[in-house]
């Protein structure tokens, strides 16, 4: 069974596209420290699932991706830091949003983390 589009899902799925767009230019230009996610506008939870479709489908880093959901858990009362972290010898490096790891994070070691945005 497939859920309806509603027009909160739609409009969560269109900050969540220009968000990603101007995270990725903003770590760019600026990096790390000059990267603002603007909040997303007051939609309900379940809209949640815009977000998702969009960060699921359209290219982006693991970086880009934890920014955006940290500024959409932020503003839905579910503060998280997203964690930056590194695995093995390789340097091979990964970011993600503290409660919503995308694989085993004790595989990695911790270099840095951004705190919650407080809206």
């Amino acid at each position: 069974m497939t859920a309806r589009l509603d027009l909160p899902t739609l409009r969560a799925a269109a900050w969540a596209l220009r968000a990603l767009r101007r995270t990725r230019r903003d770590l760019a230009r600026r990096g790390l420290d000059g990267a603002w996610v603007s909040p997303p506008p007051s939609l309900p939870a379940h809209a949640r699932r815009g977000v998702l479709a969009v960060i699921s489908r359209r290219p982006n880093t693991c970086l880009e991706r934890a920014l955006v959901l940290q500024r959409w858990e932020a503003a839905h009362g579910a503060a998280a830091d997203v964690v930056i972290a590194v695995k093995g010898r390789e340097f091979v490096a990964h970011a993600w949003l503290e409660t919503m790891p995308d694989g085993p994070a004790a595989a990695y070691h911790e270099l840095h983390r951004i705190a919650a945005p407080v809206d």
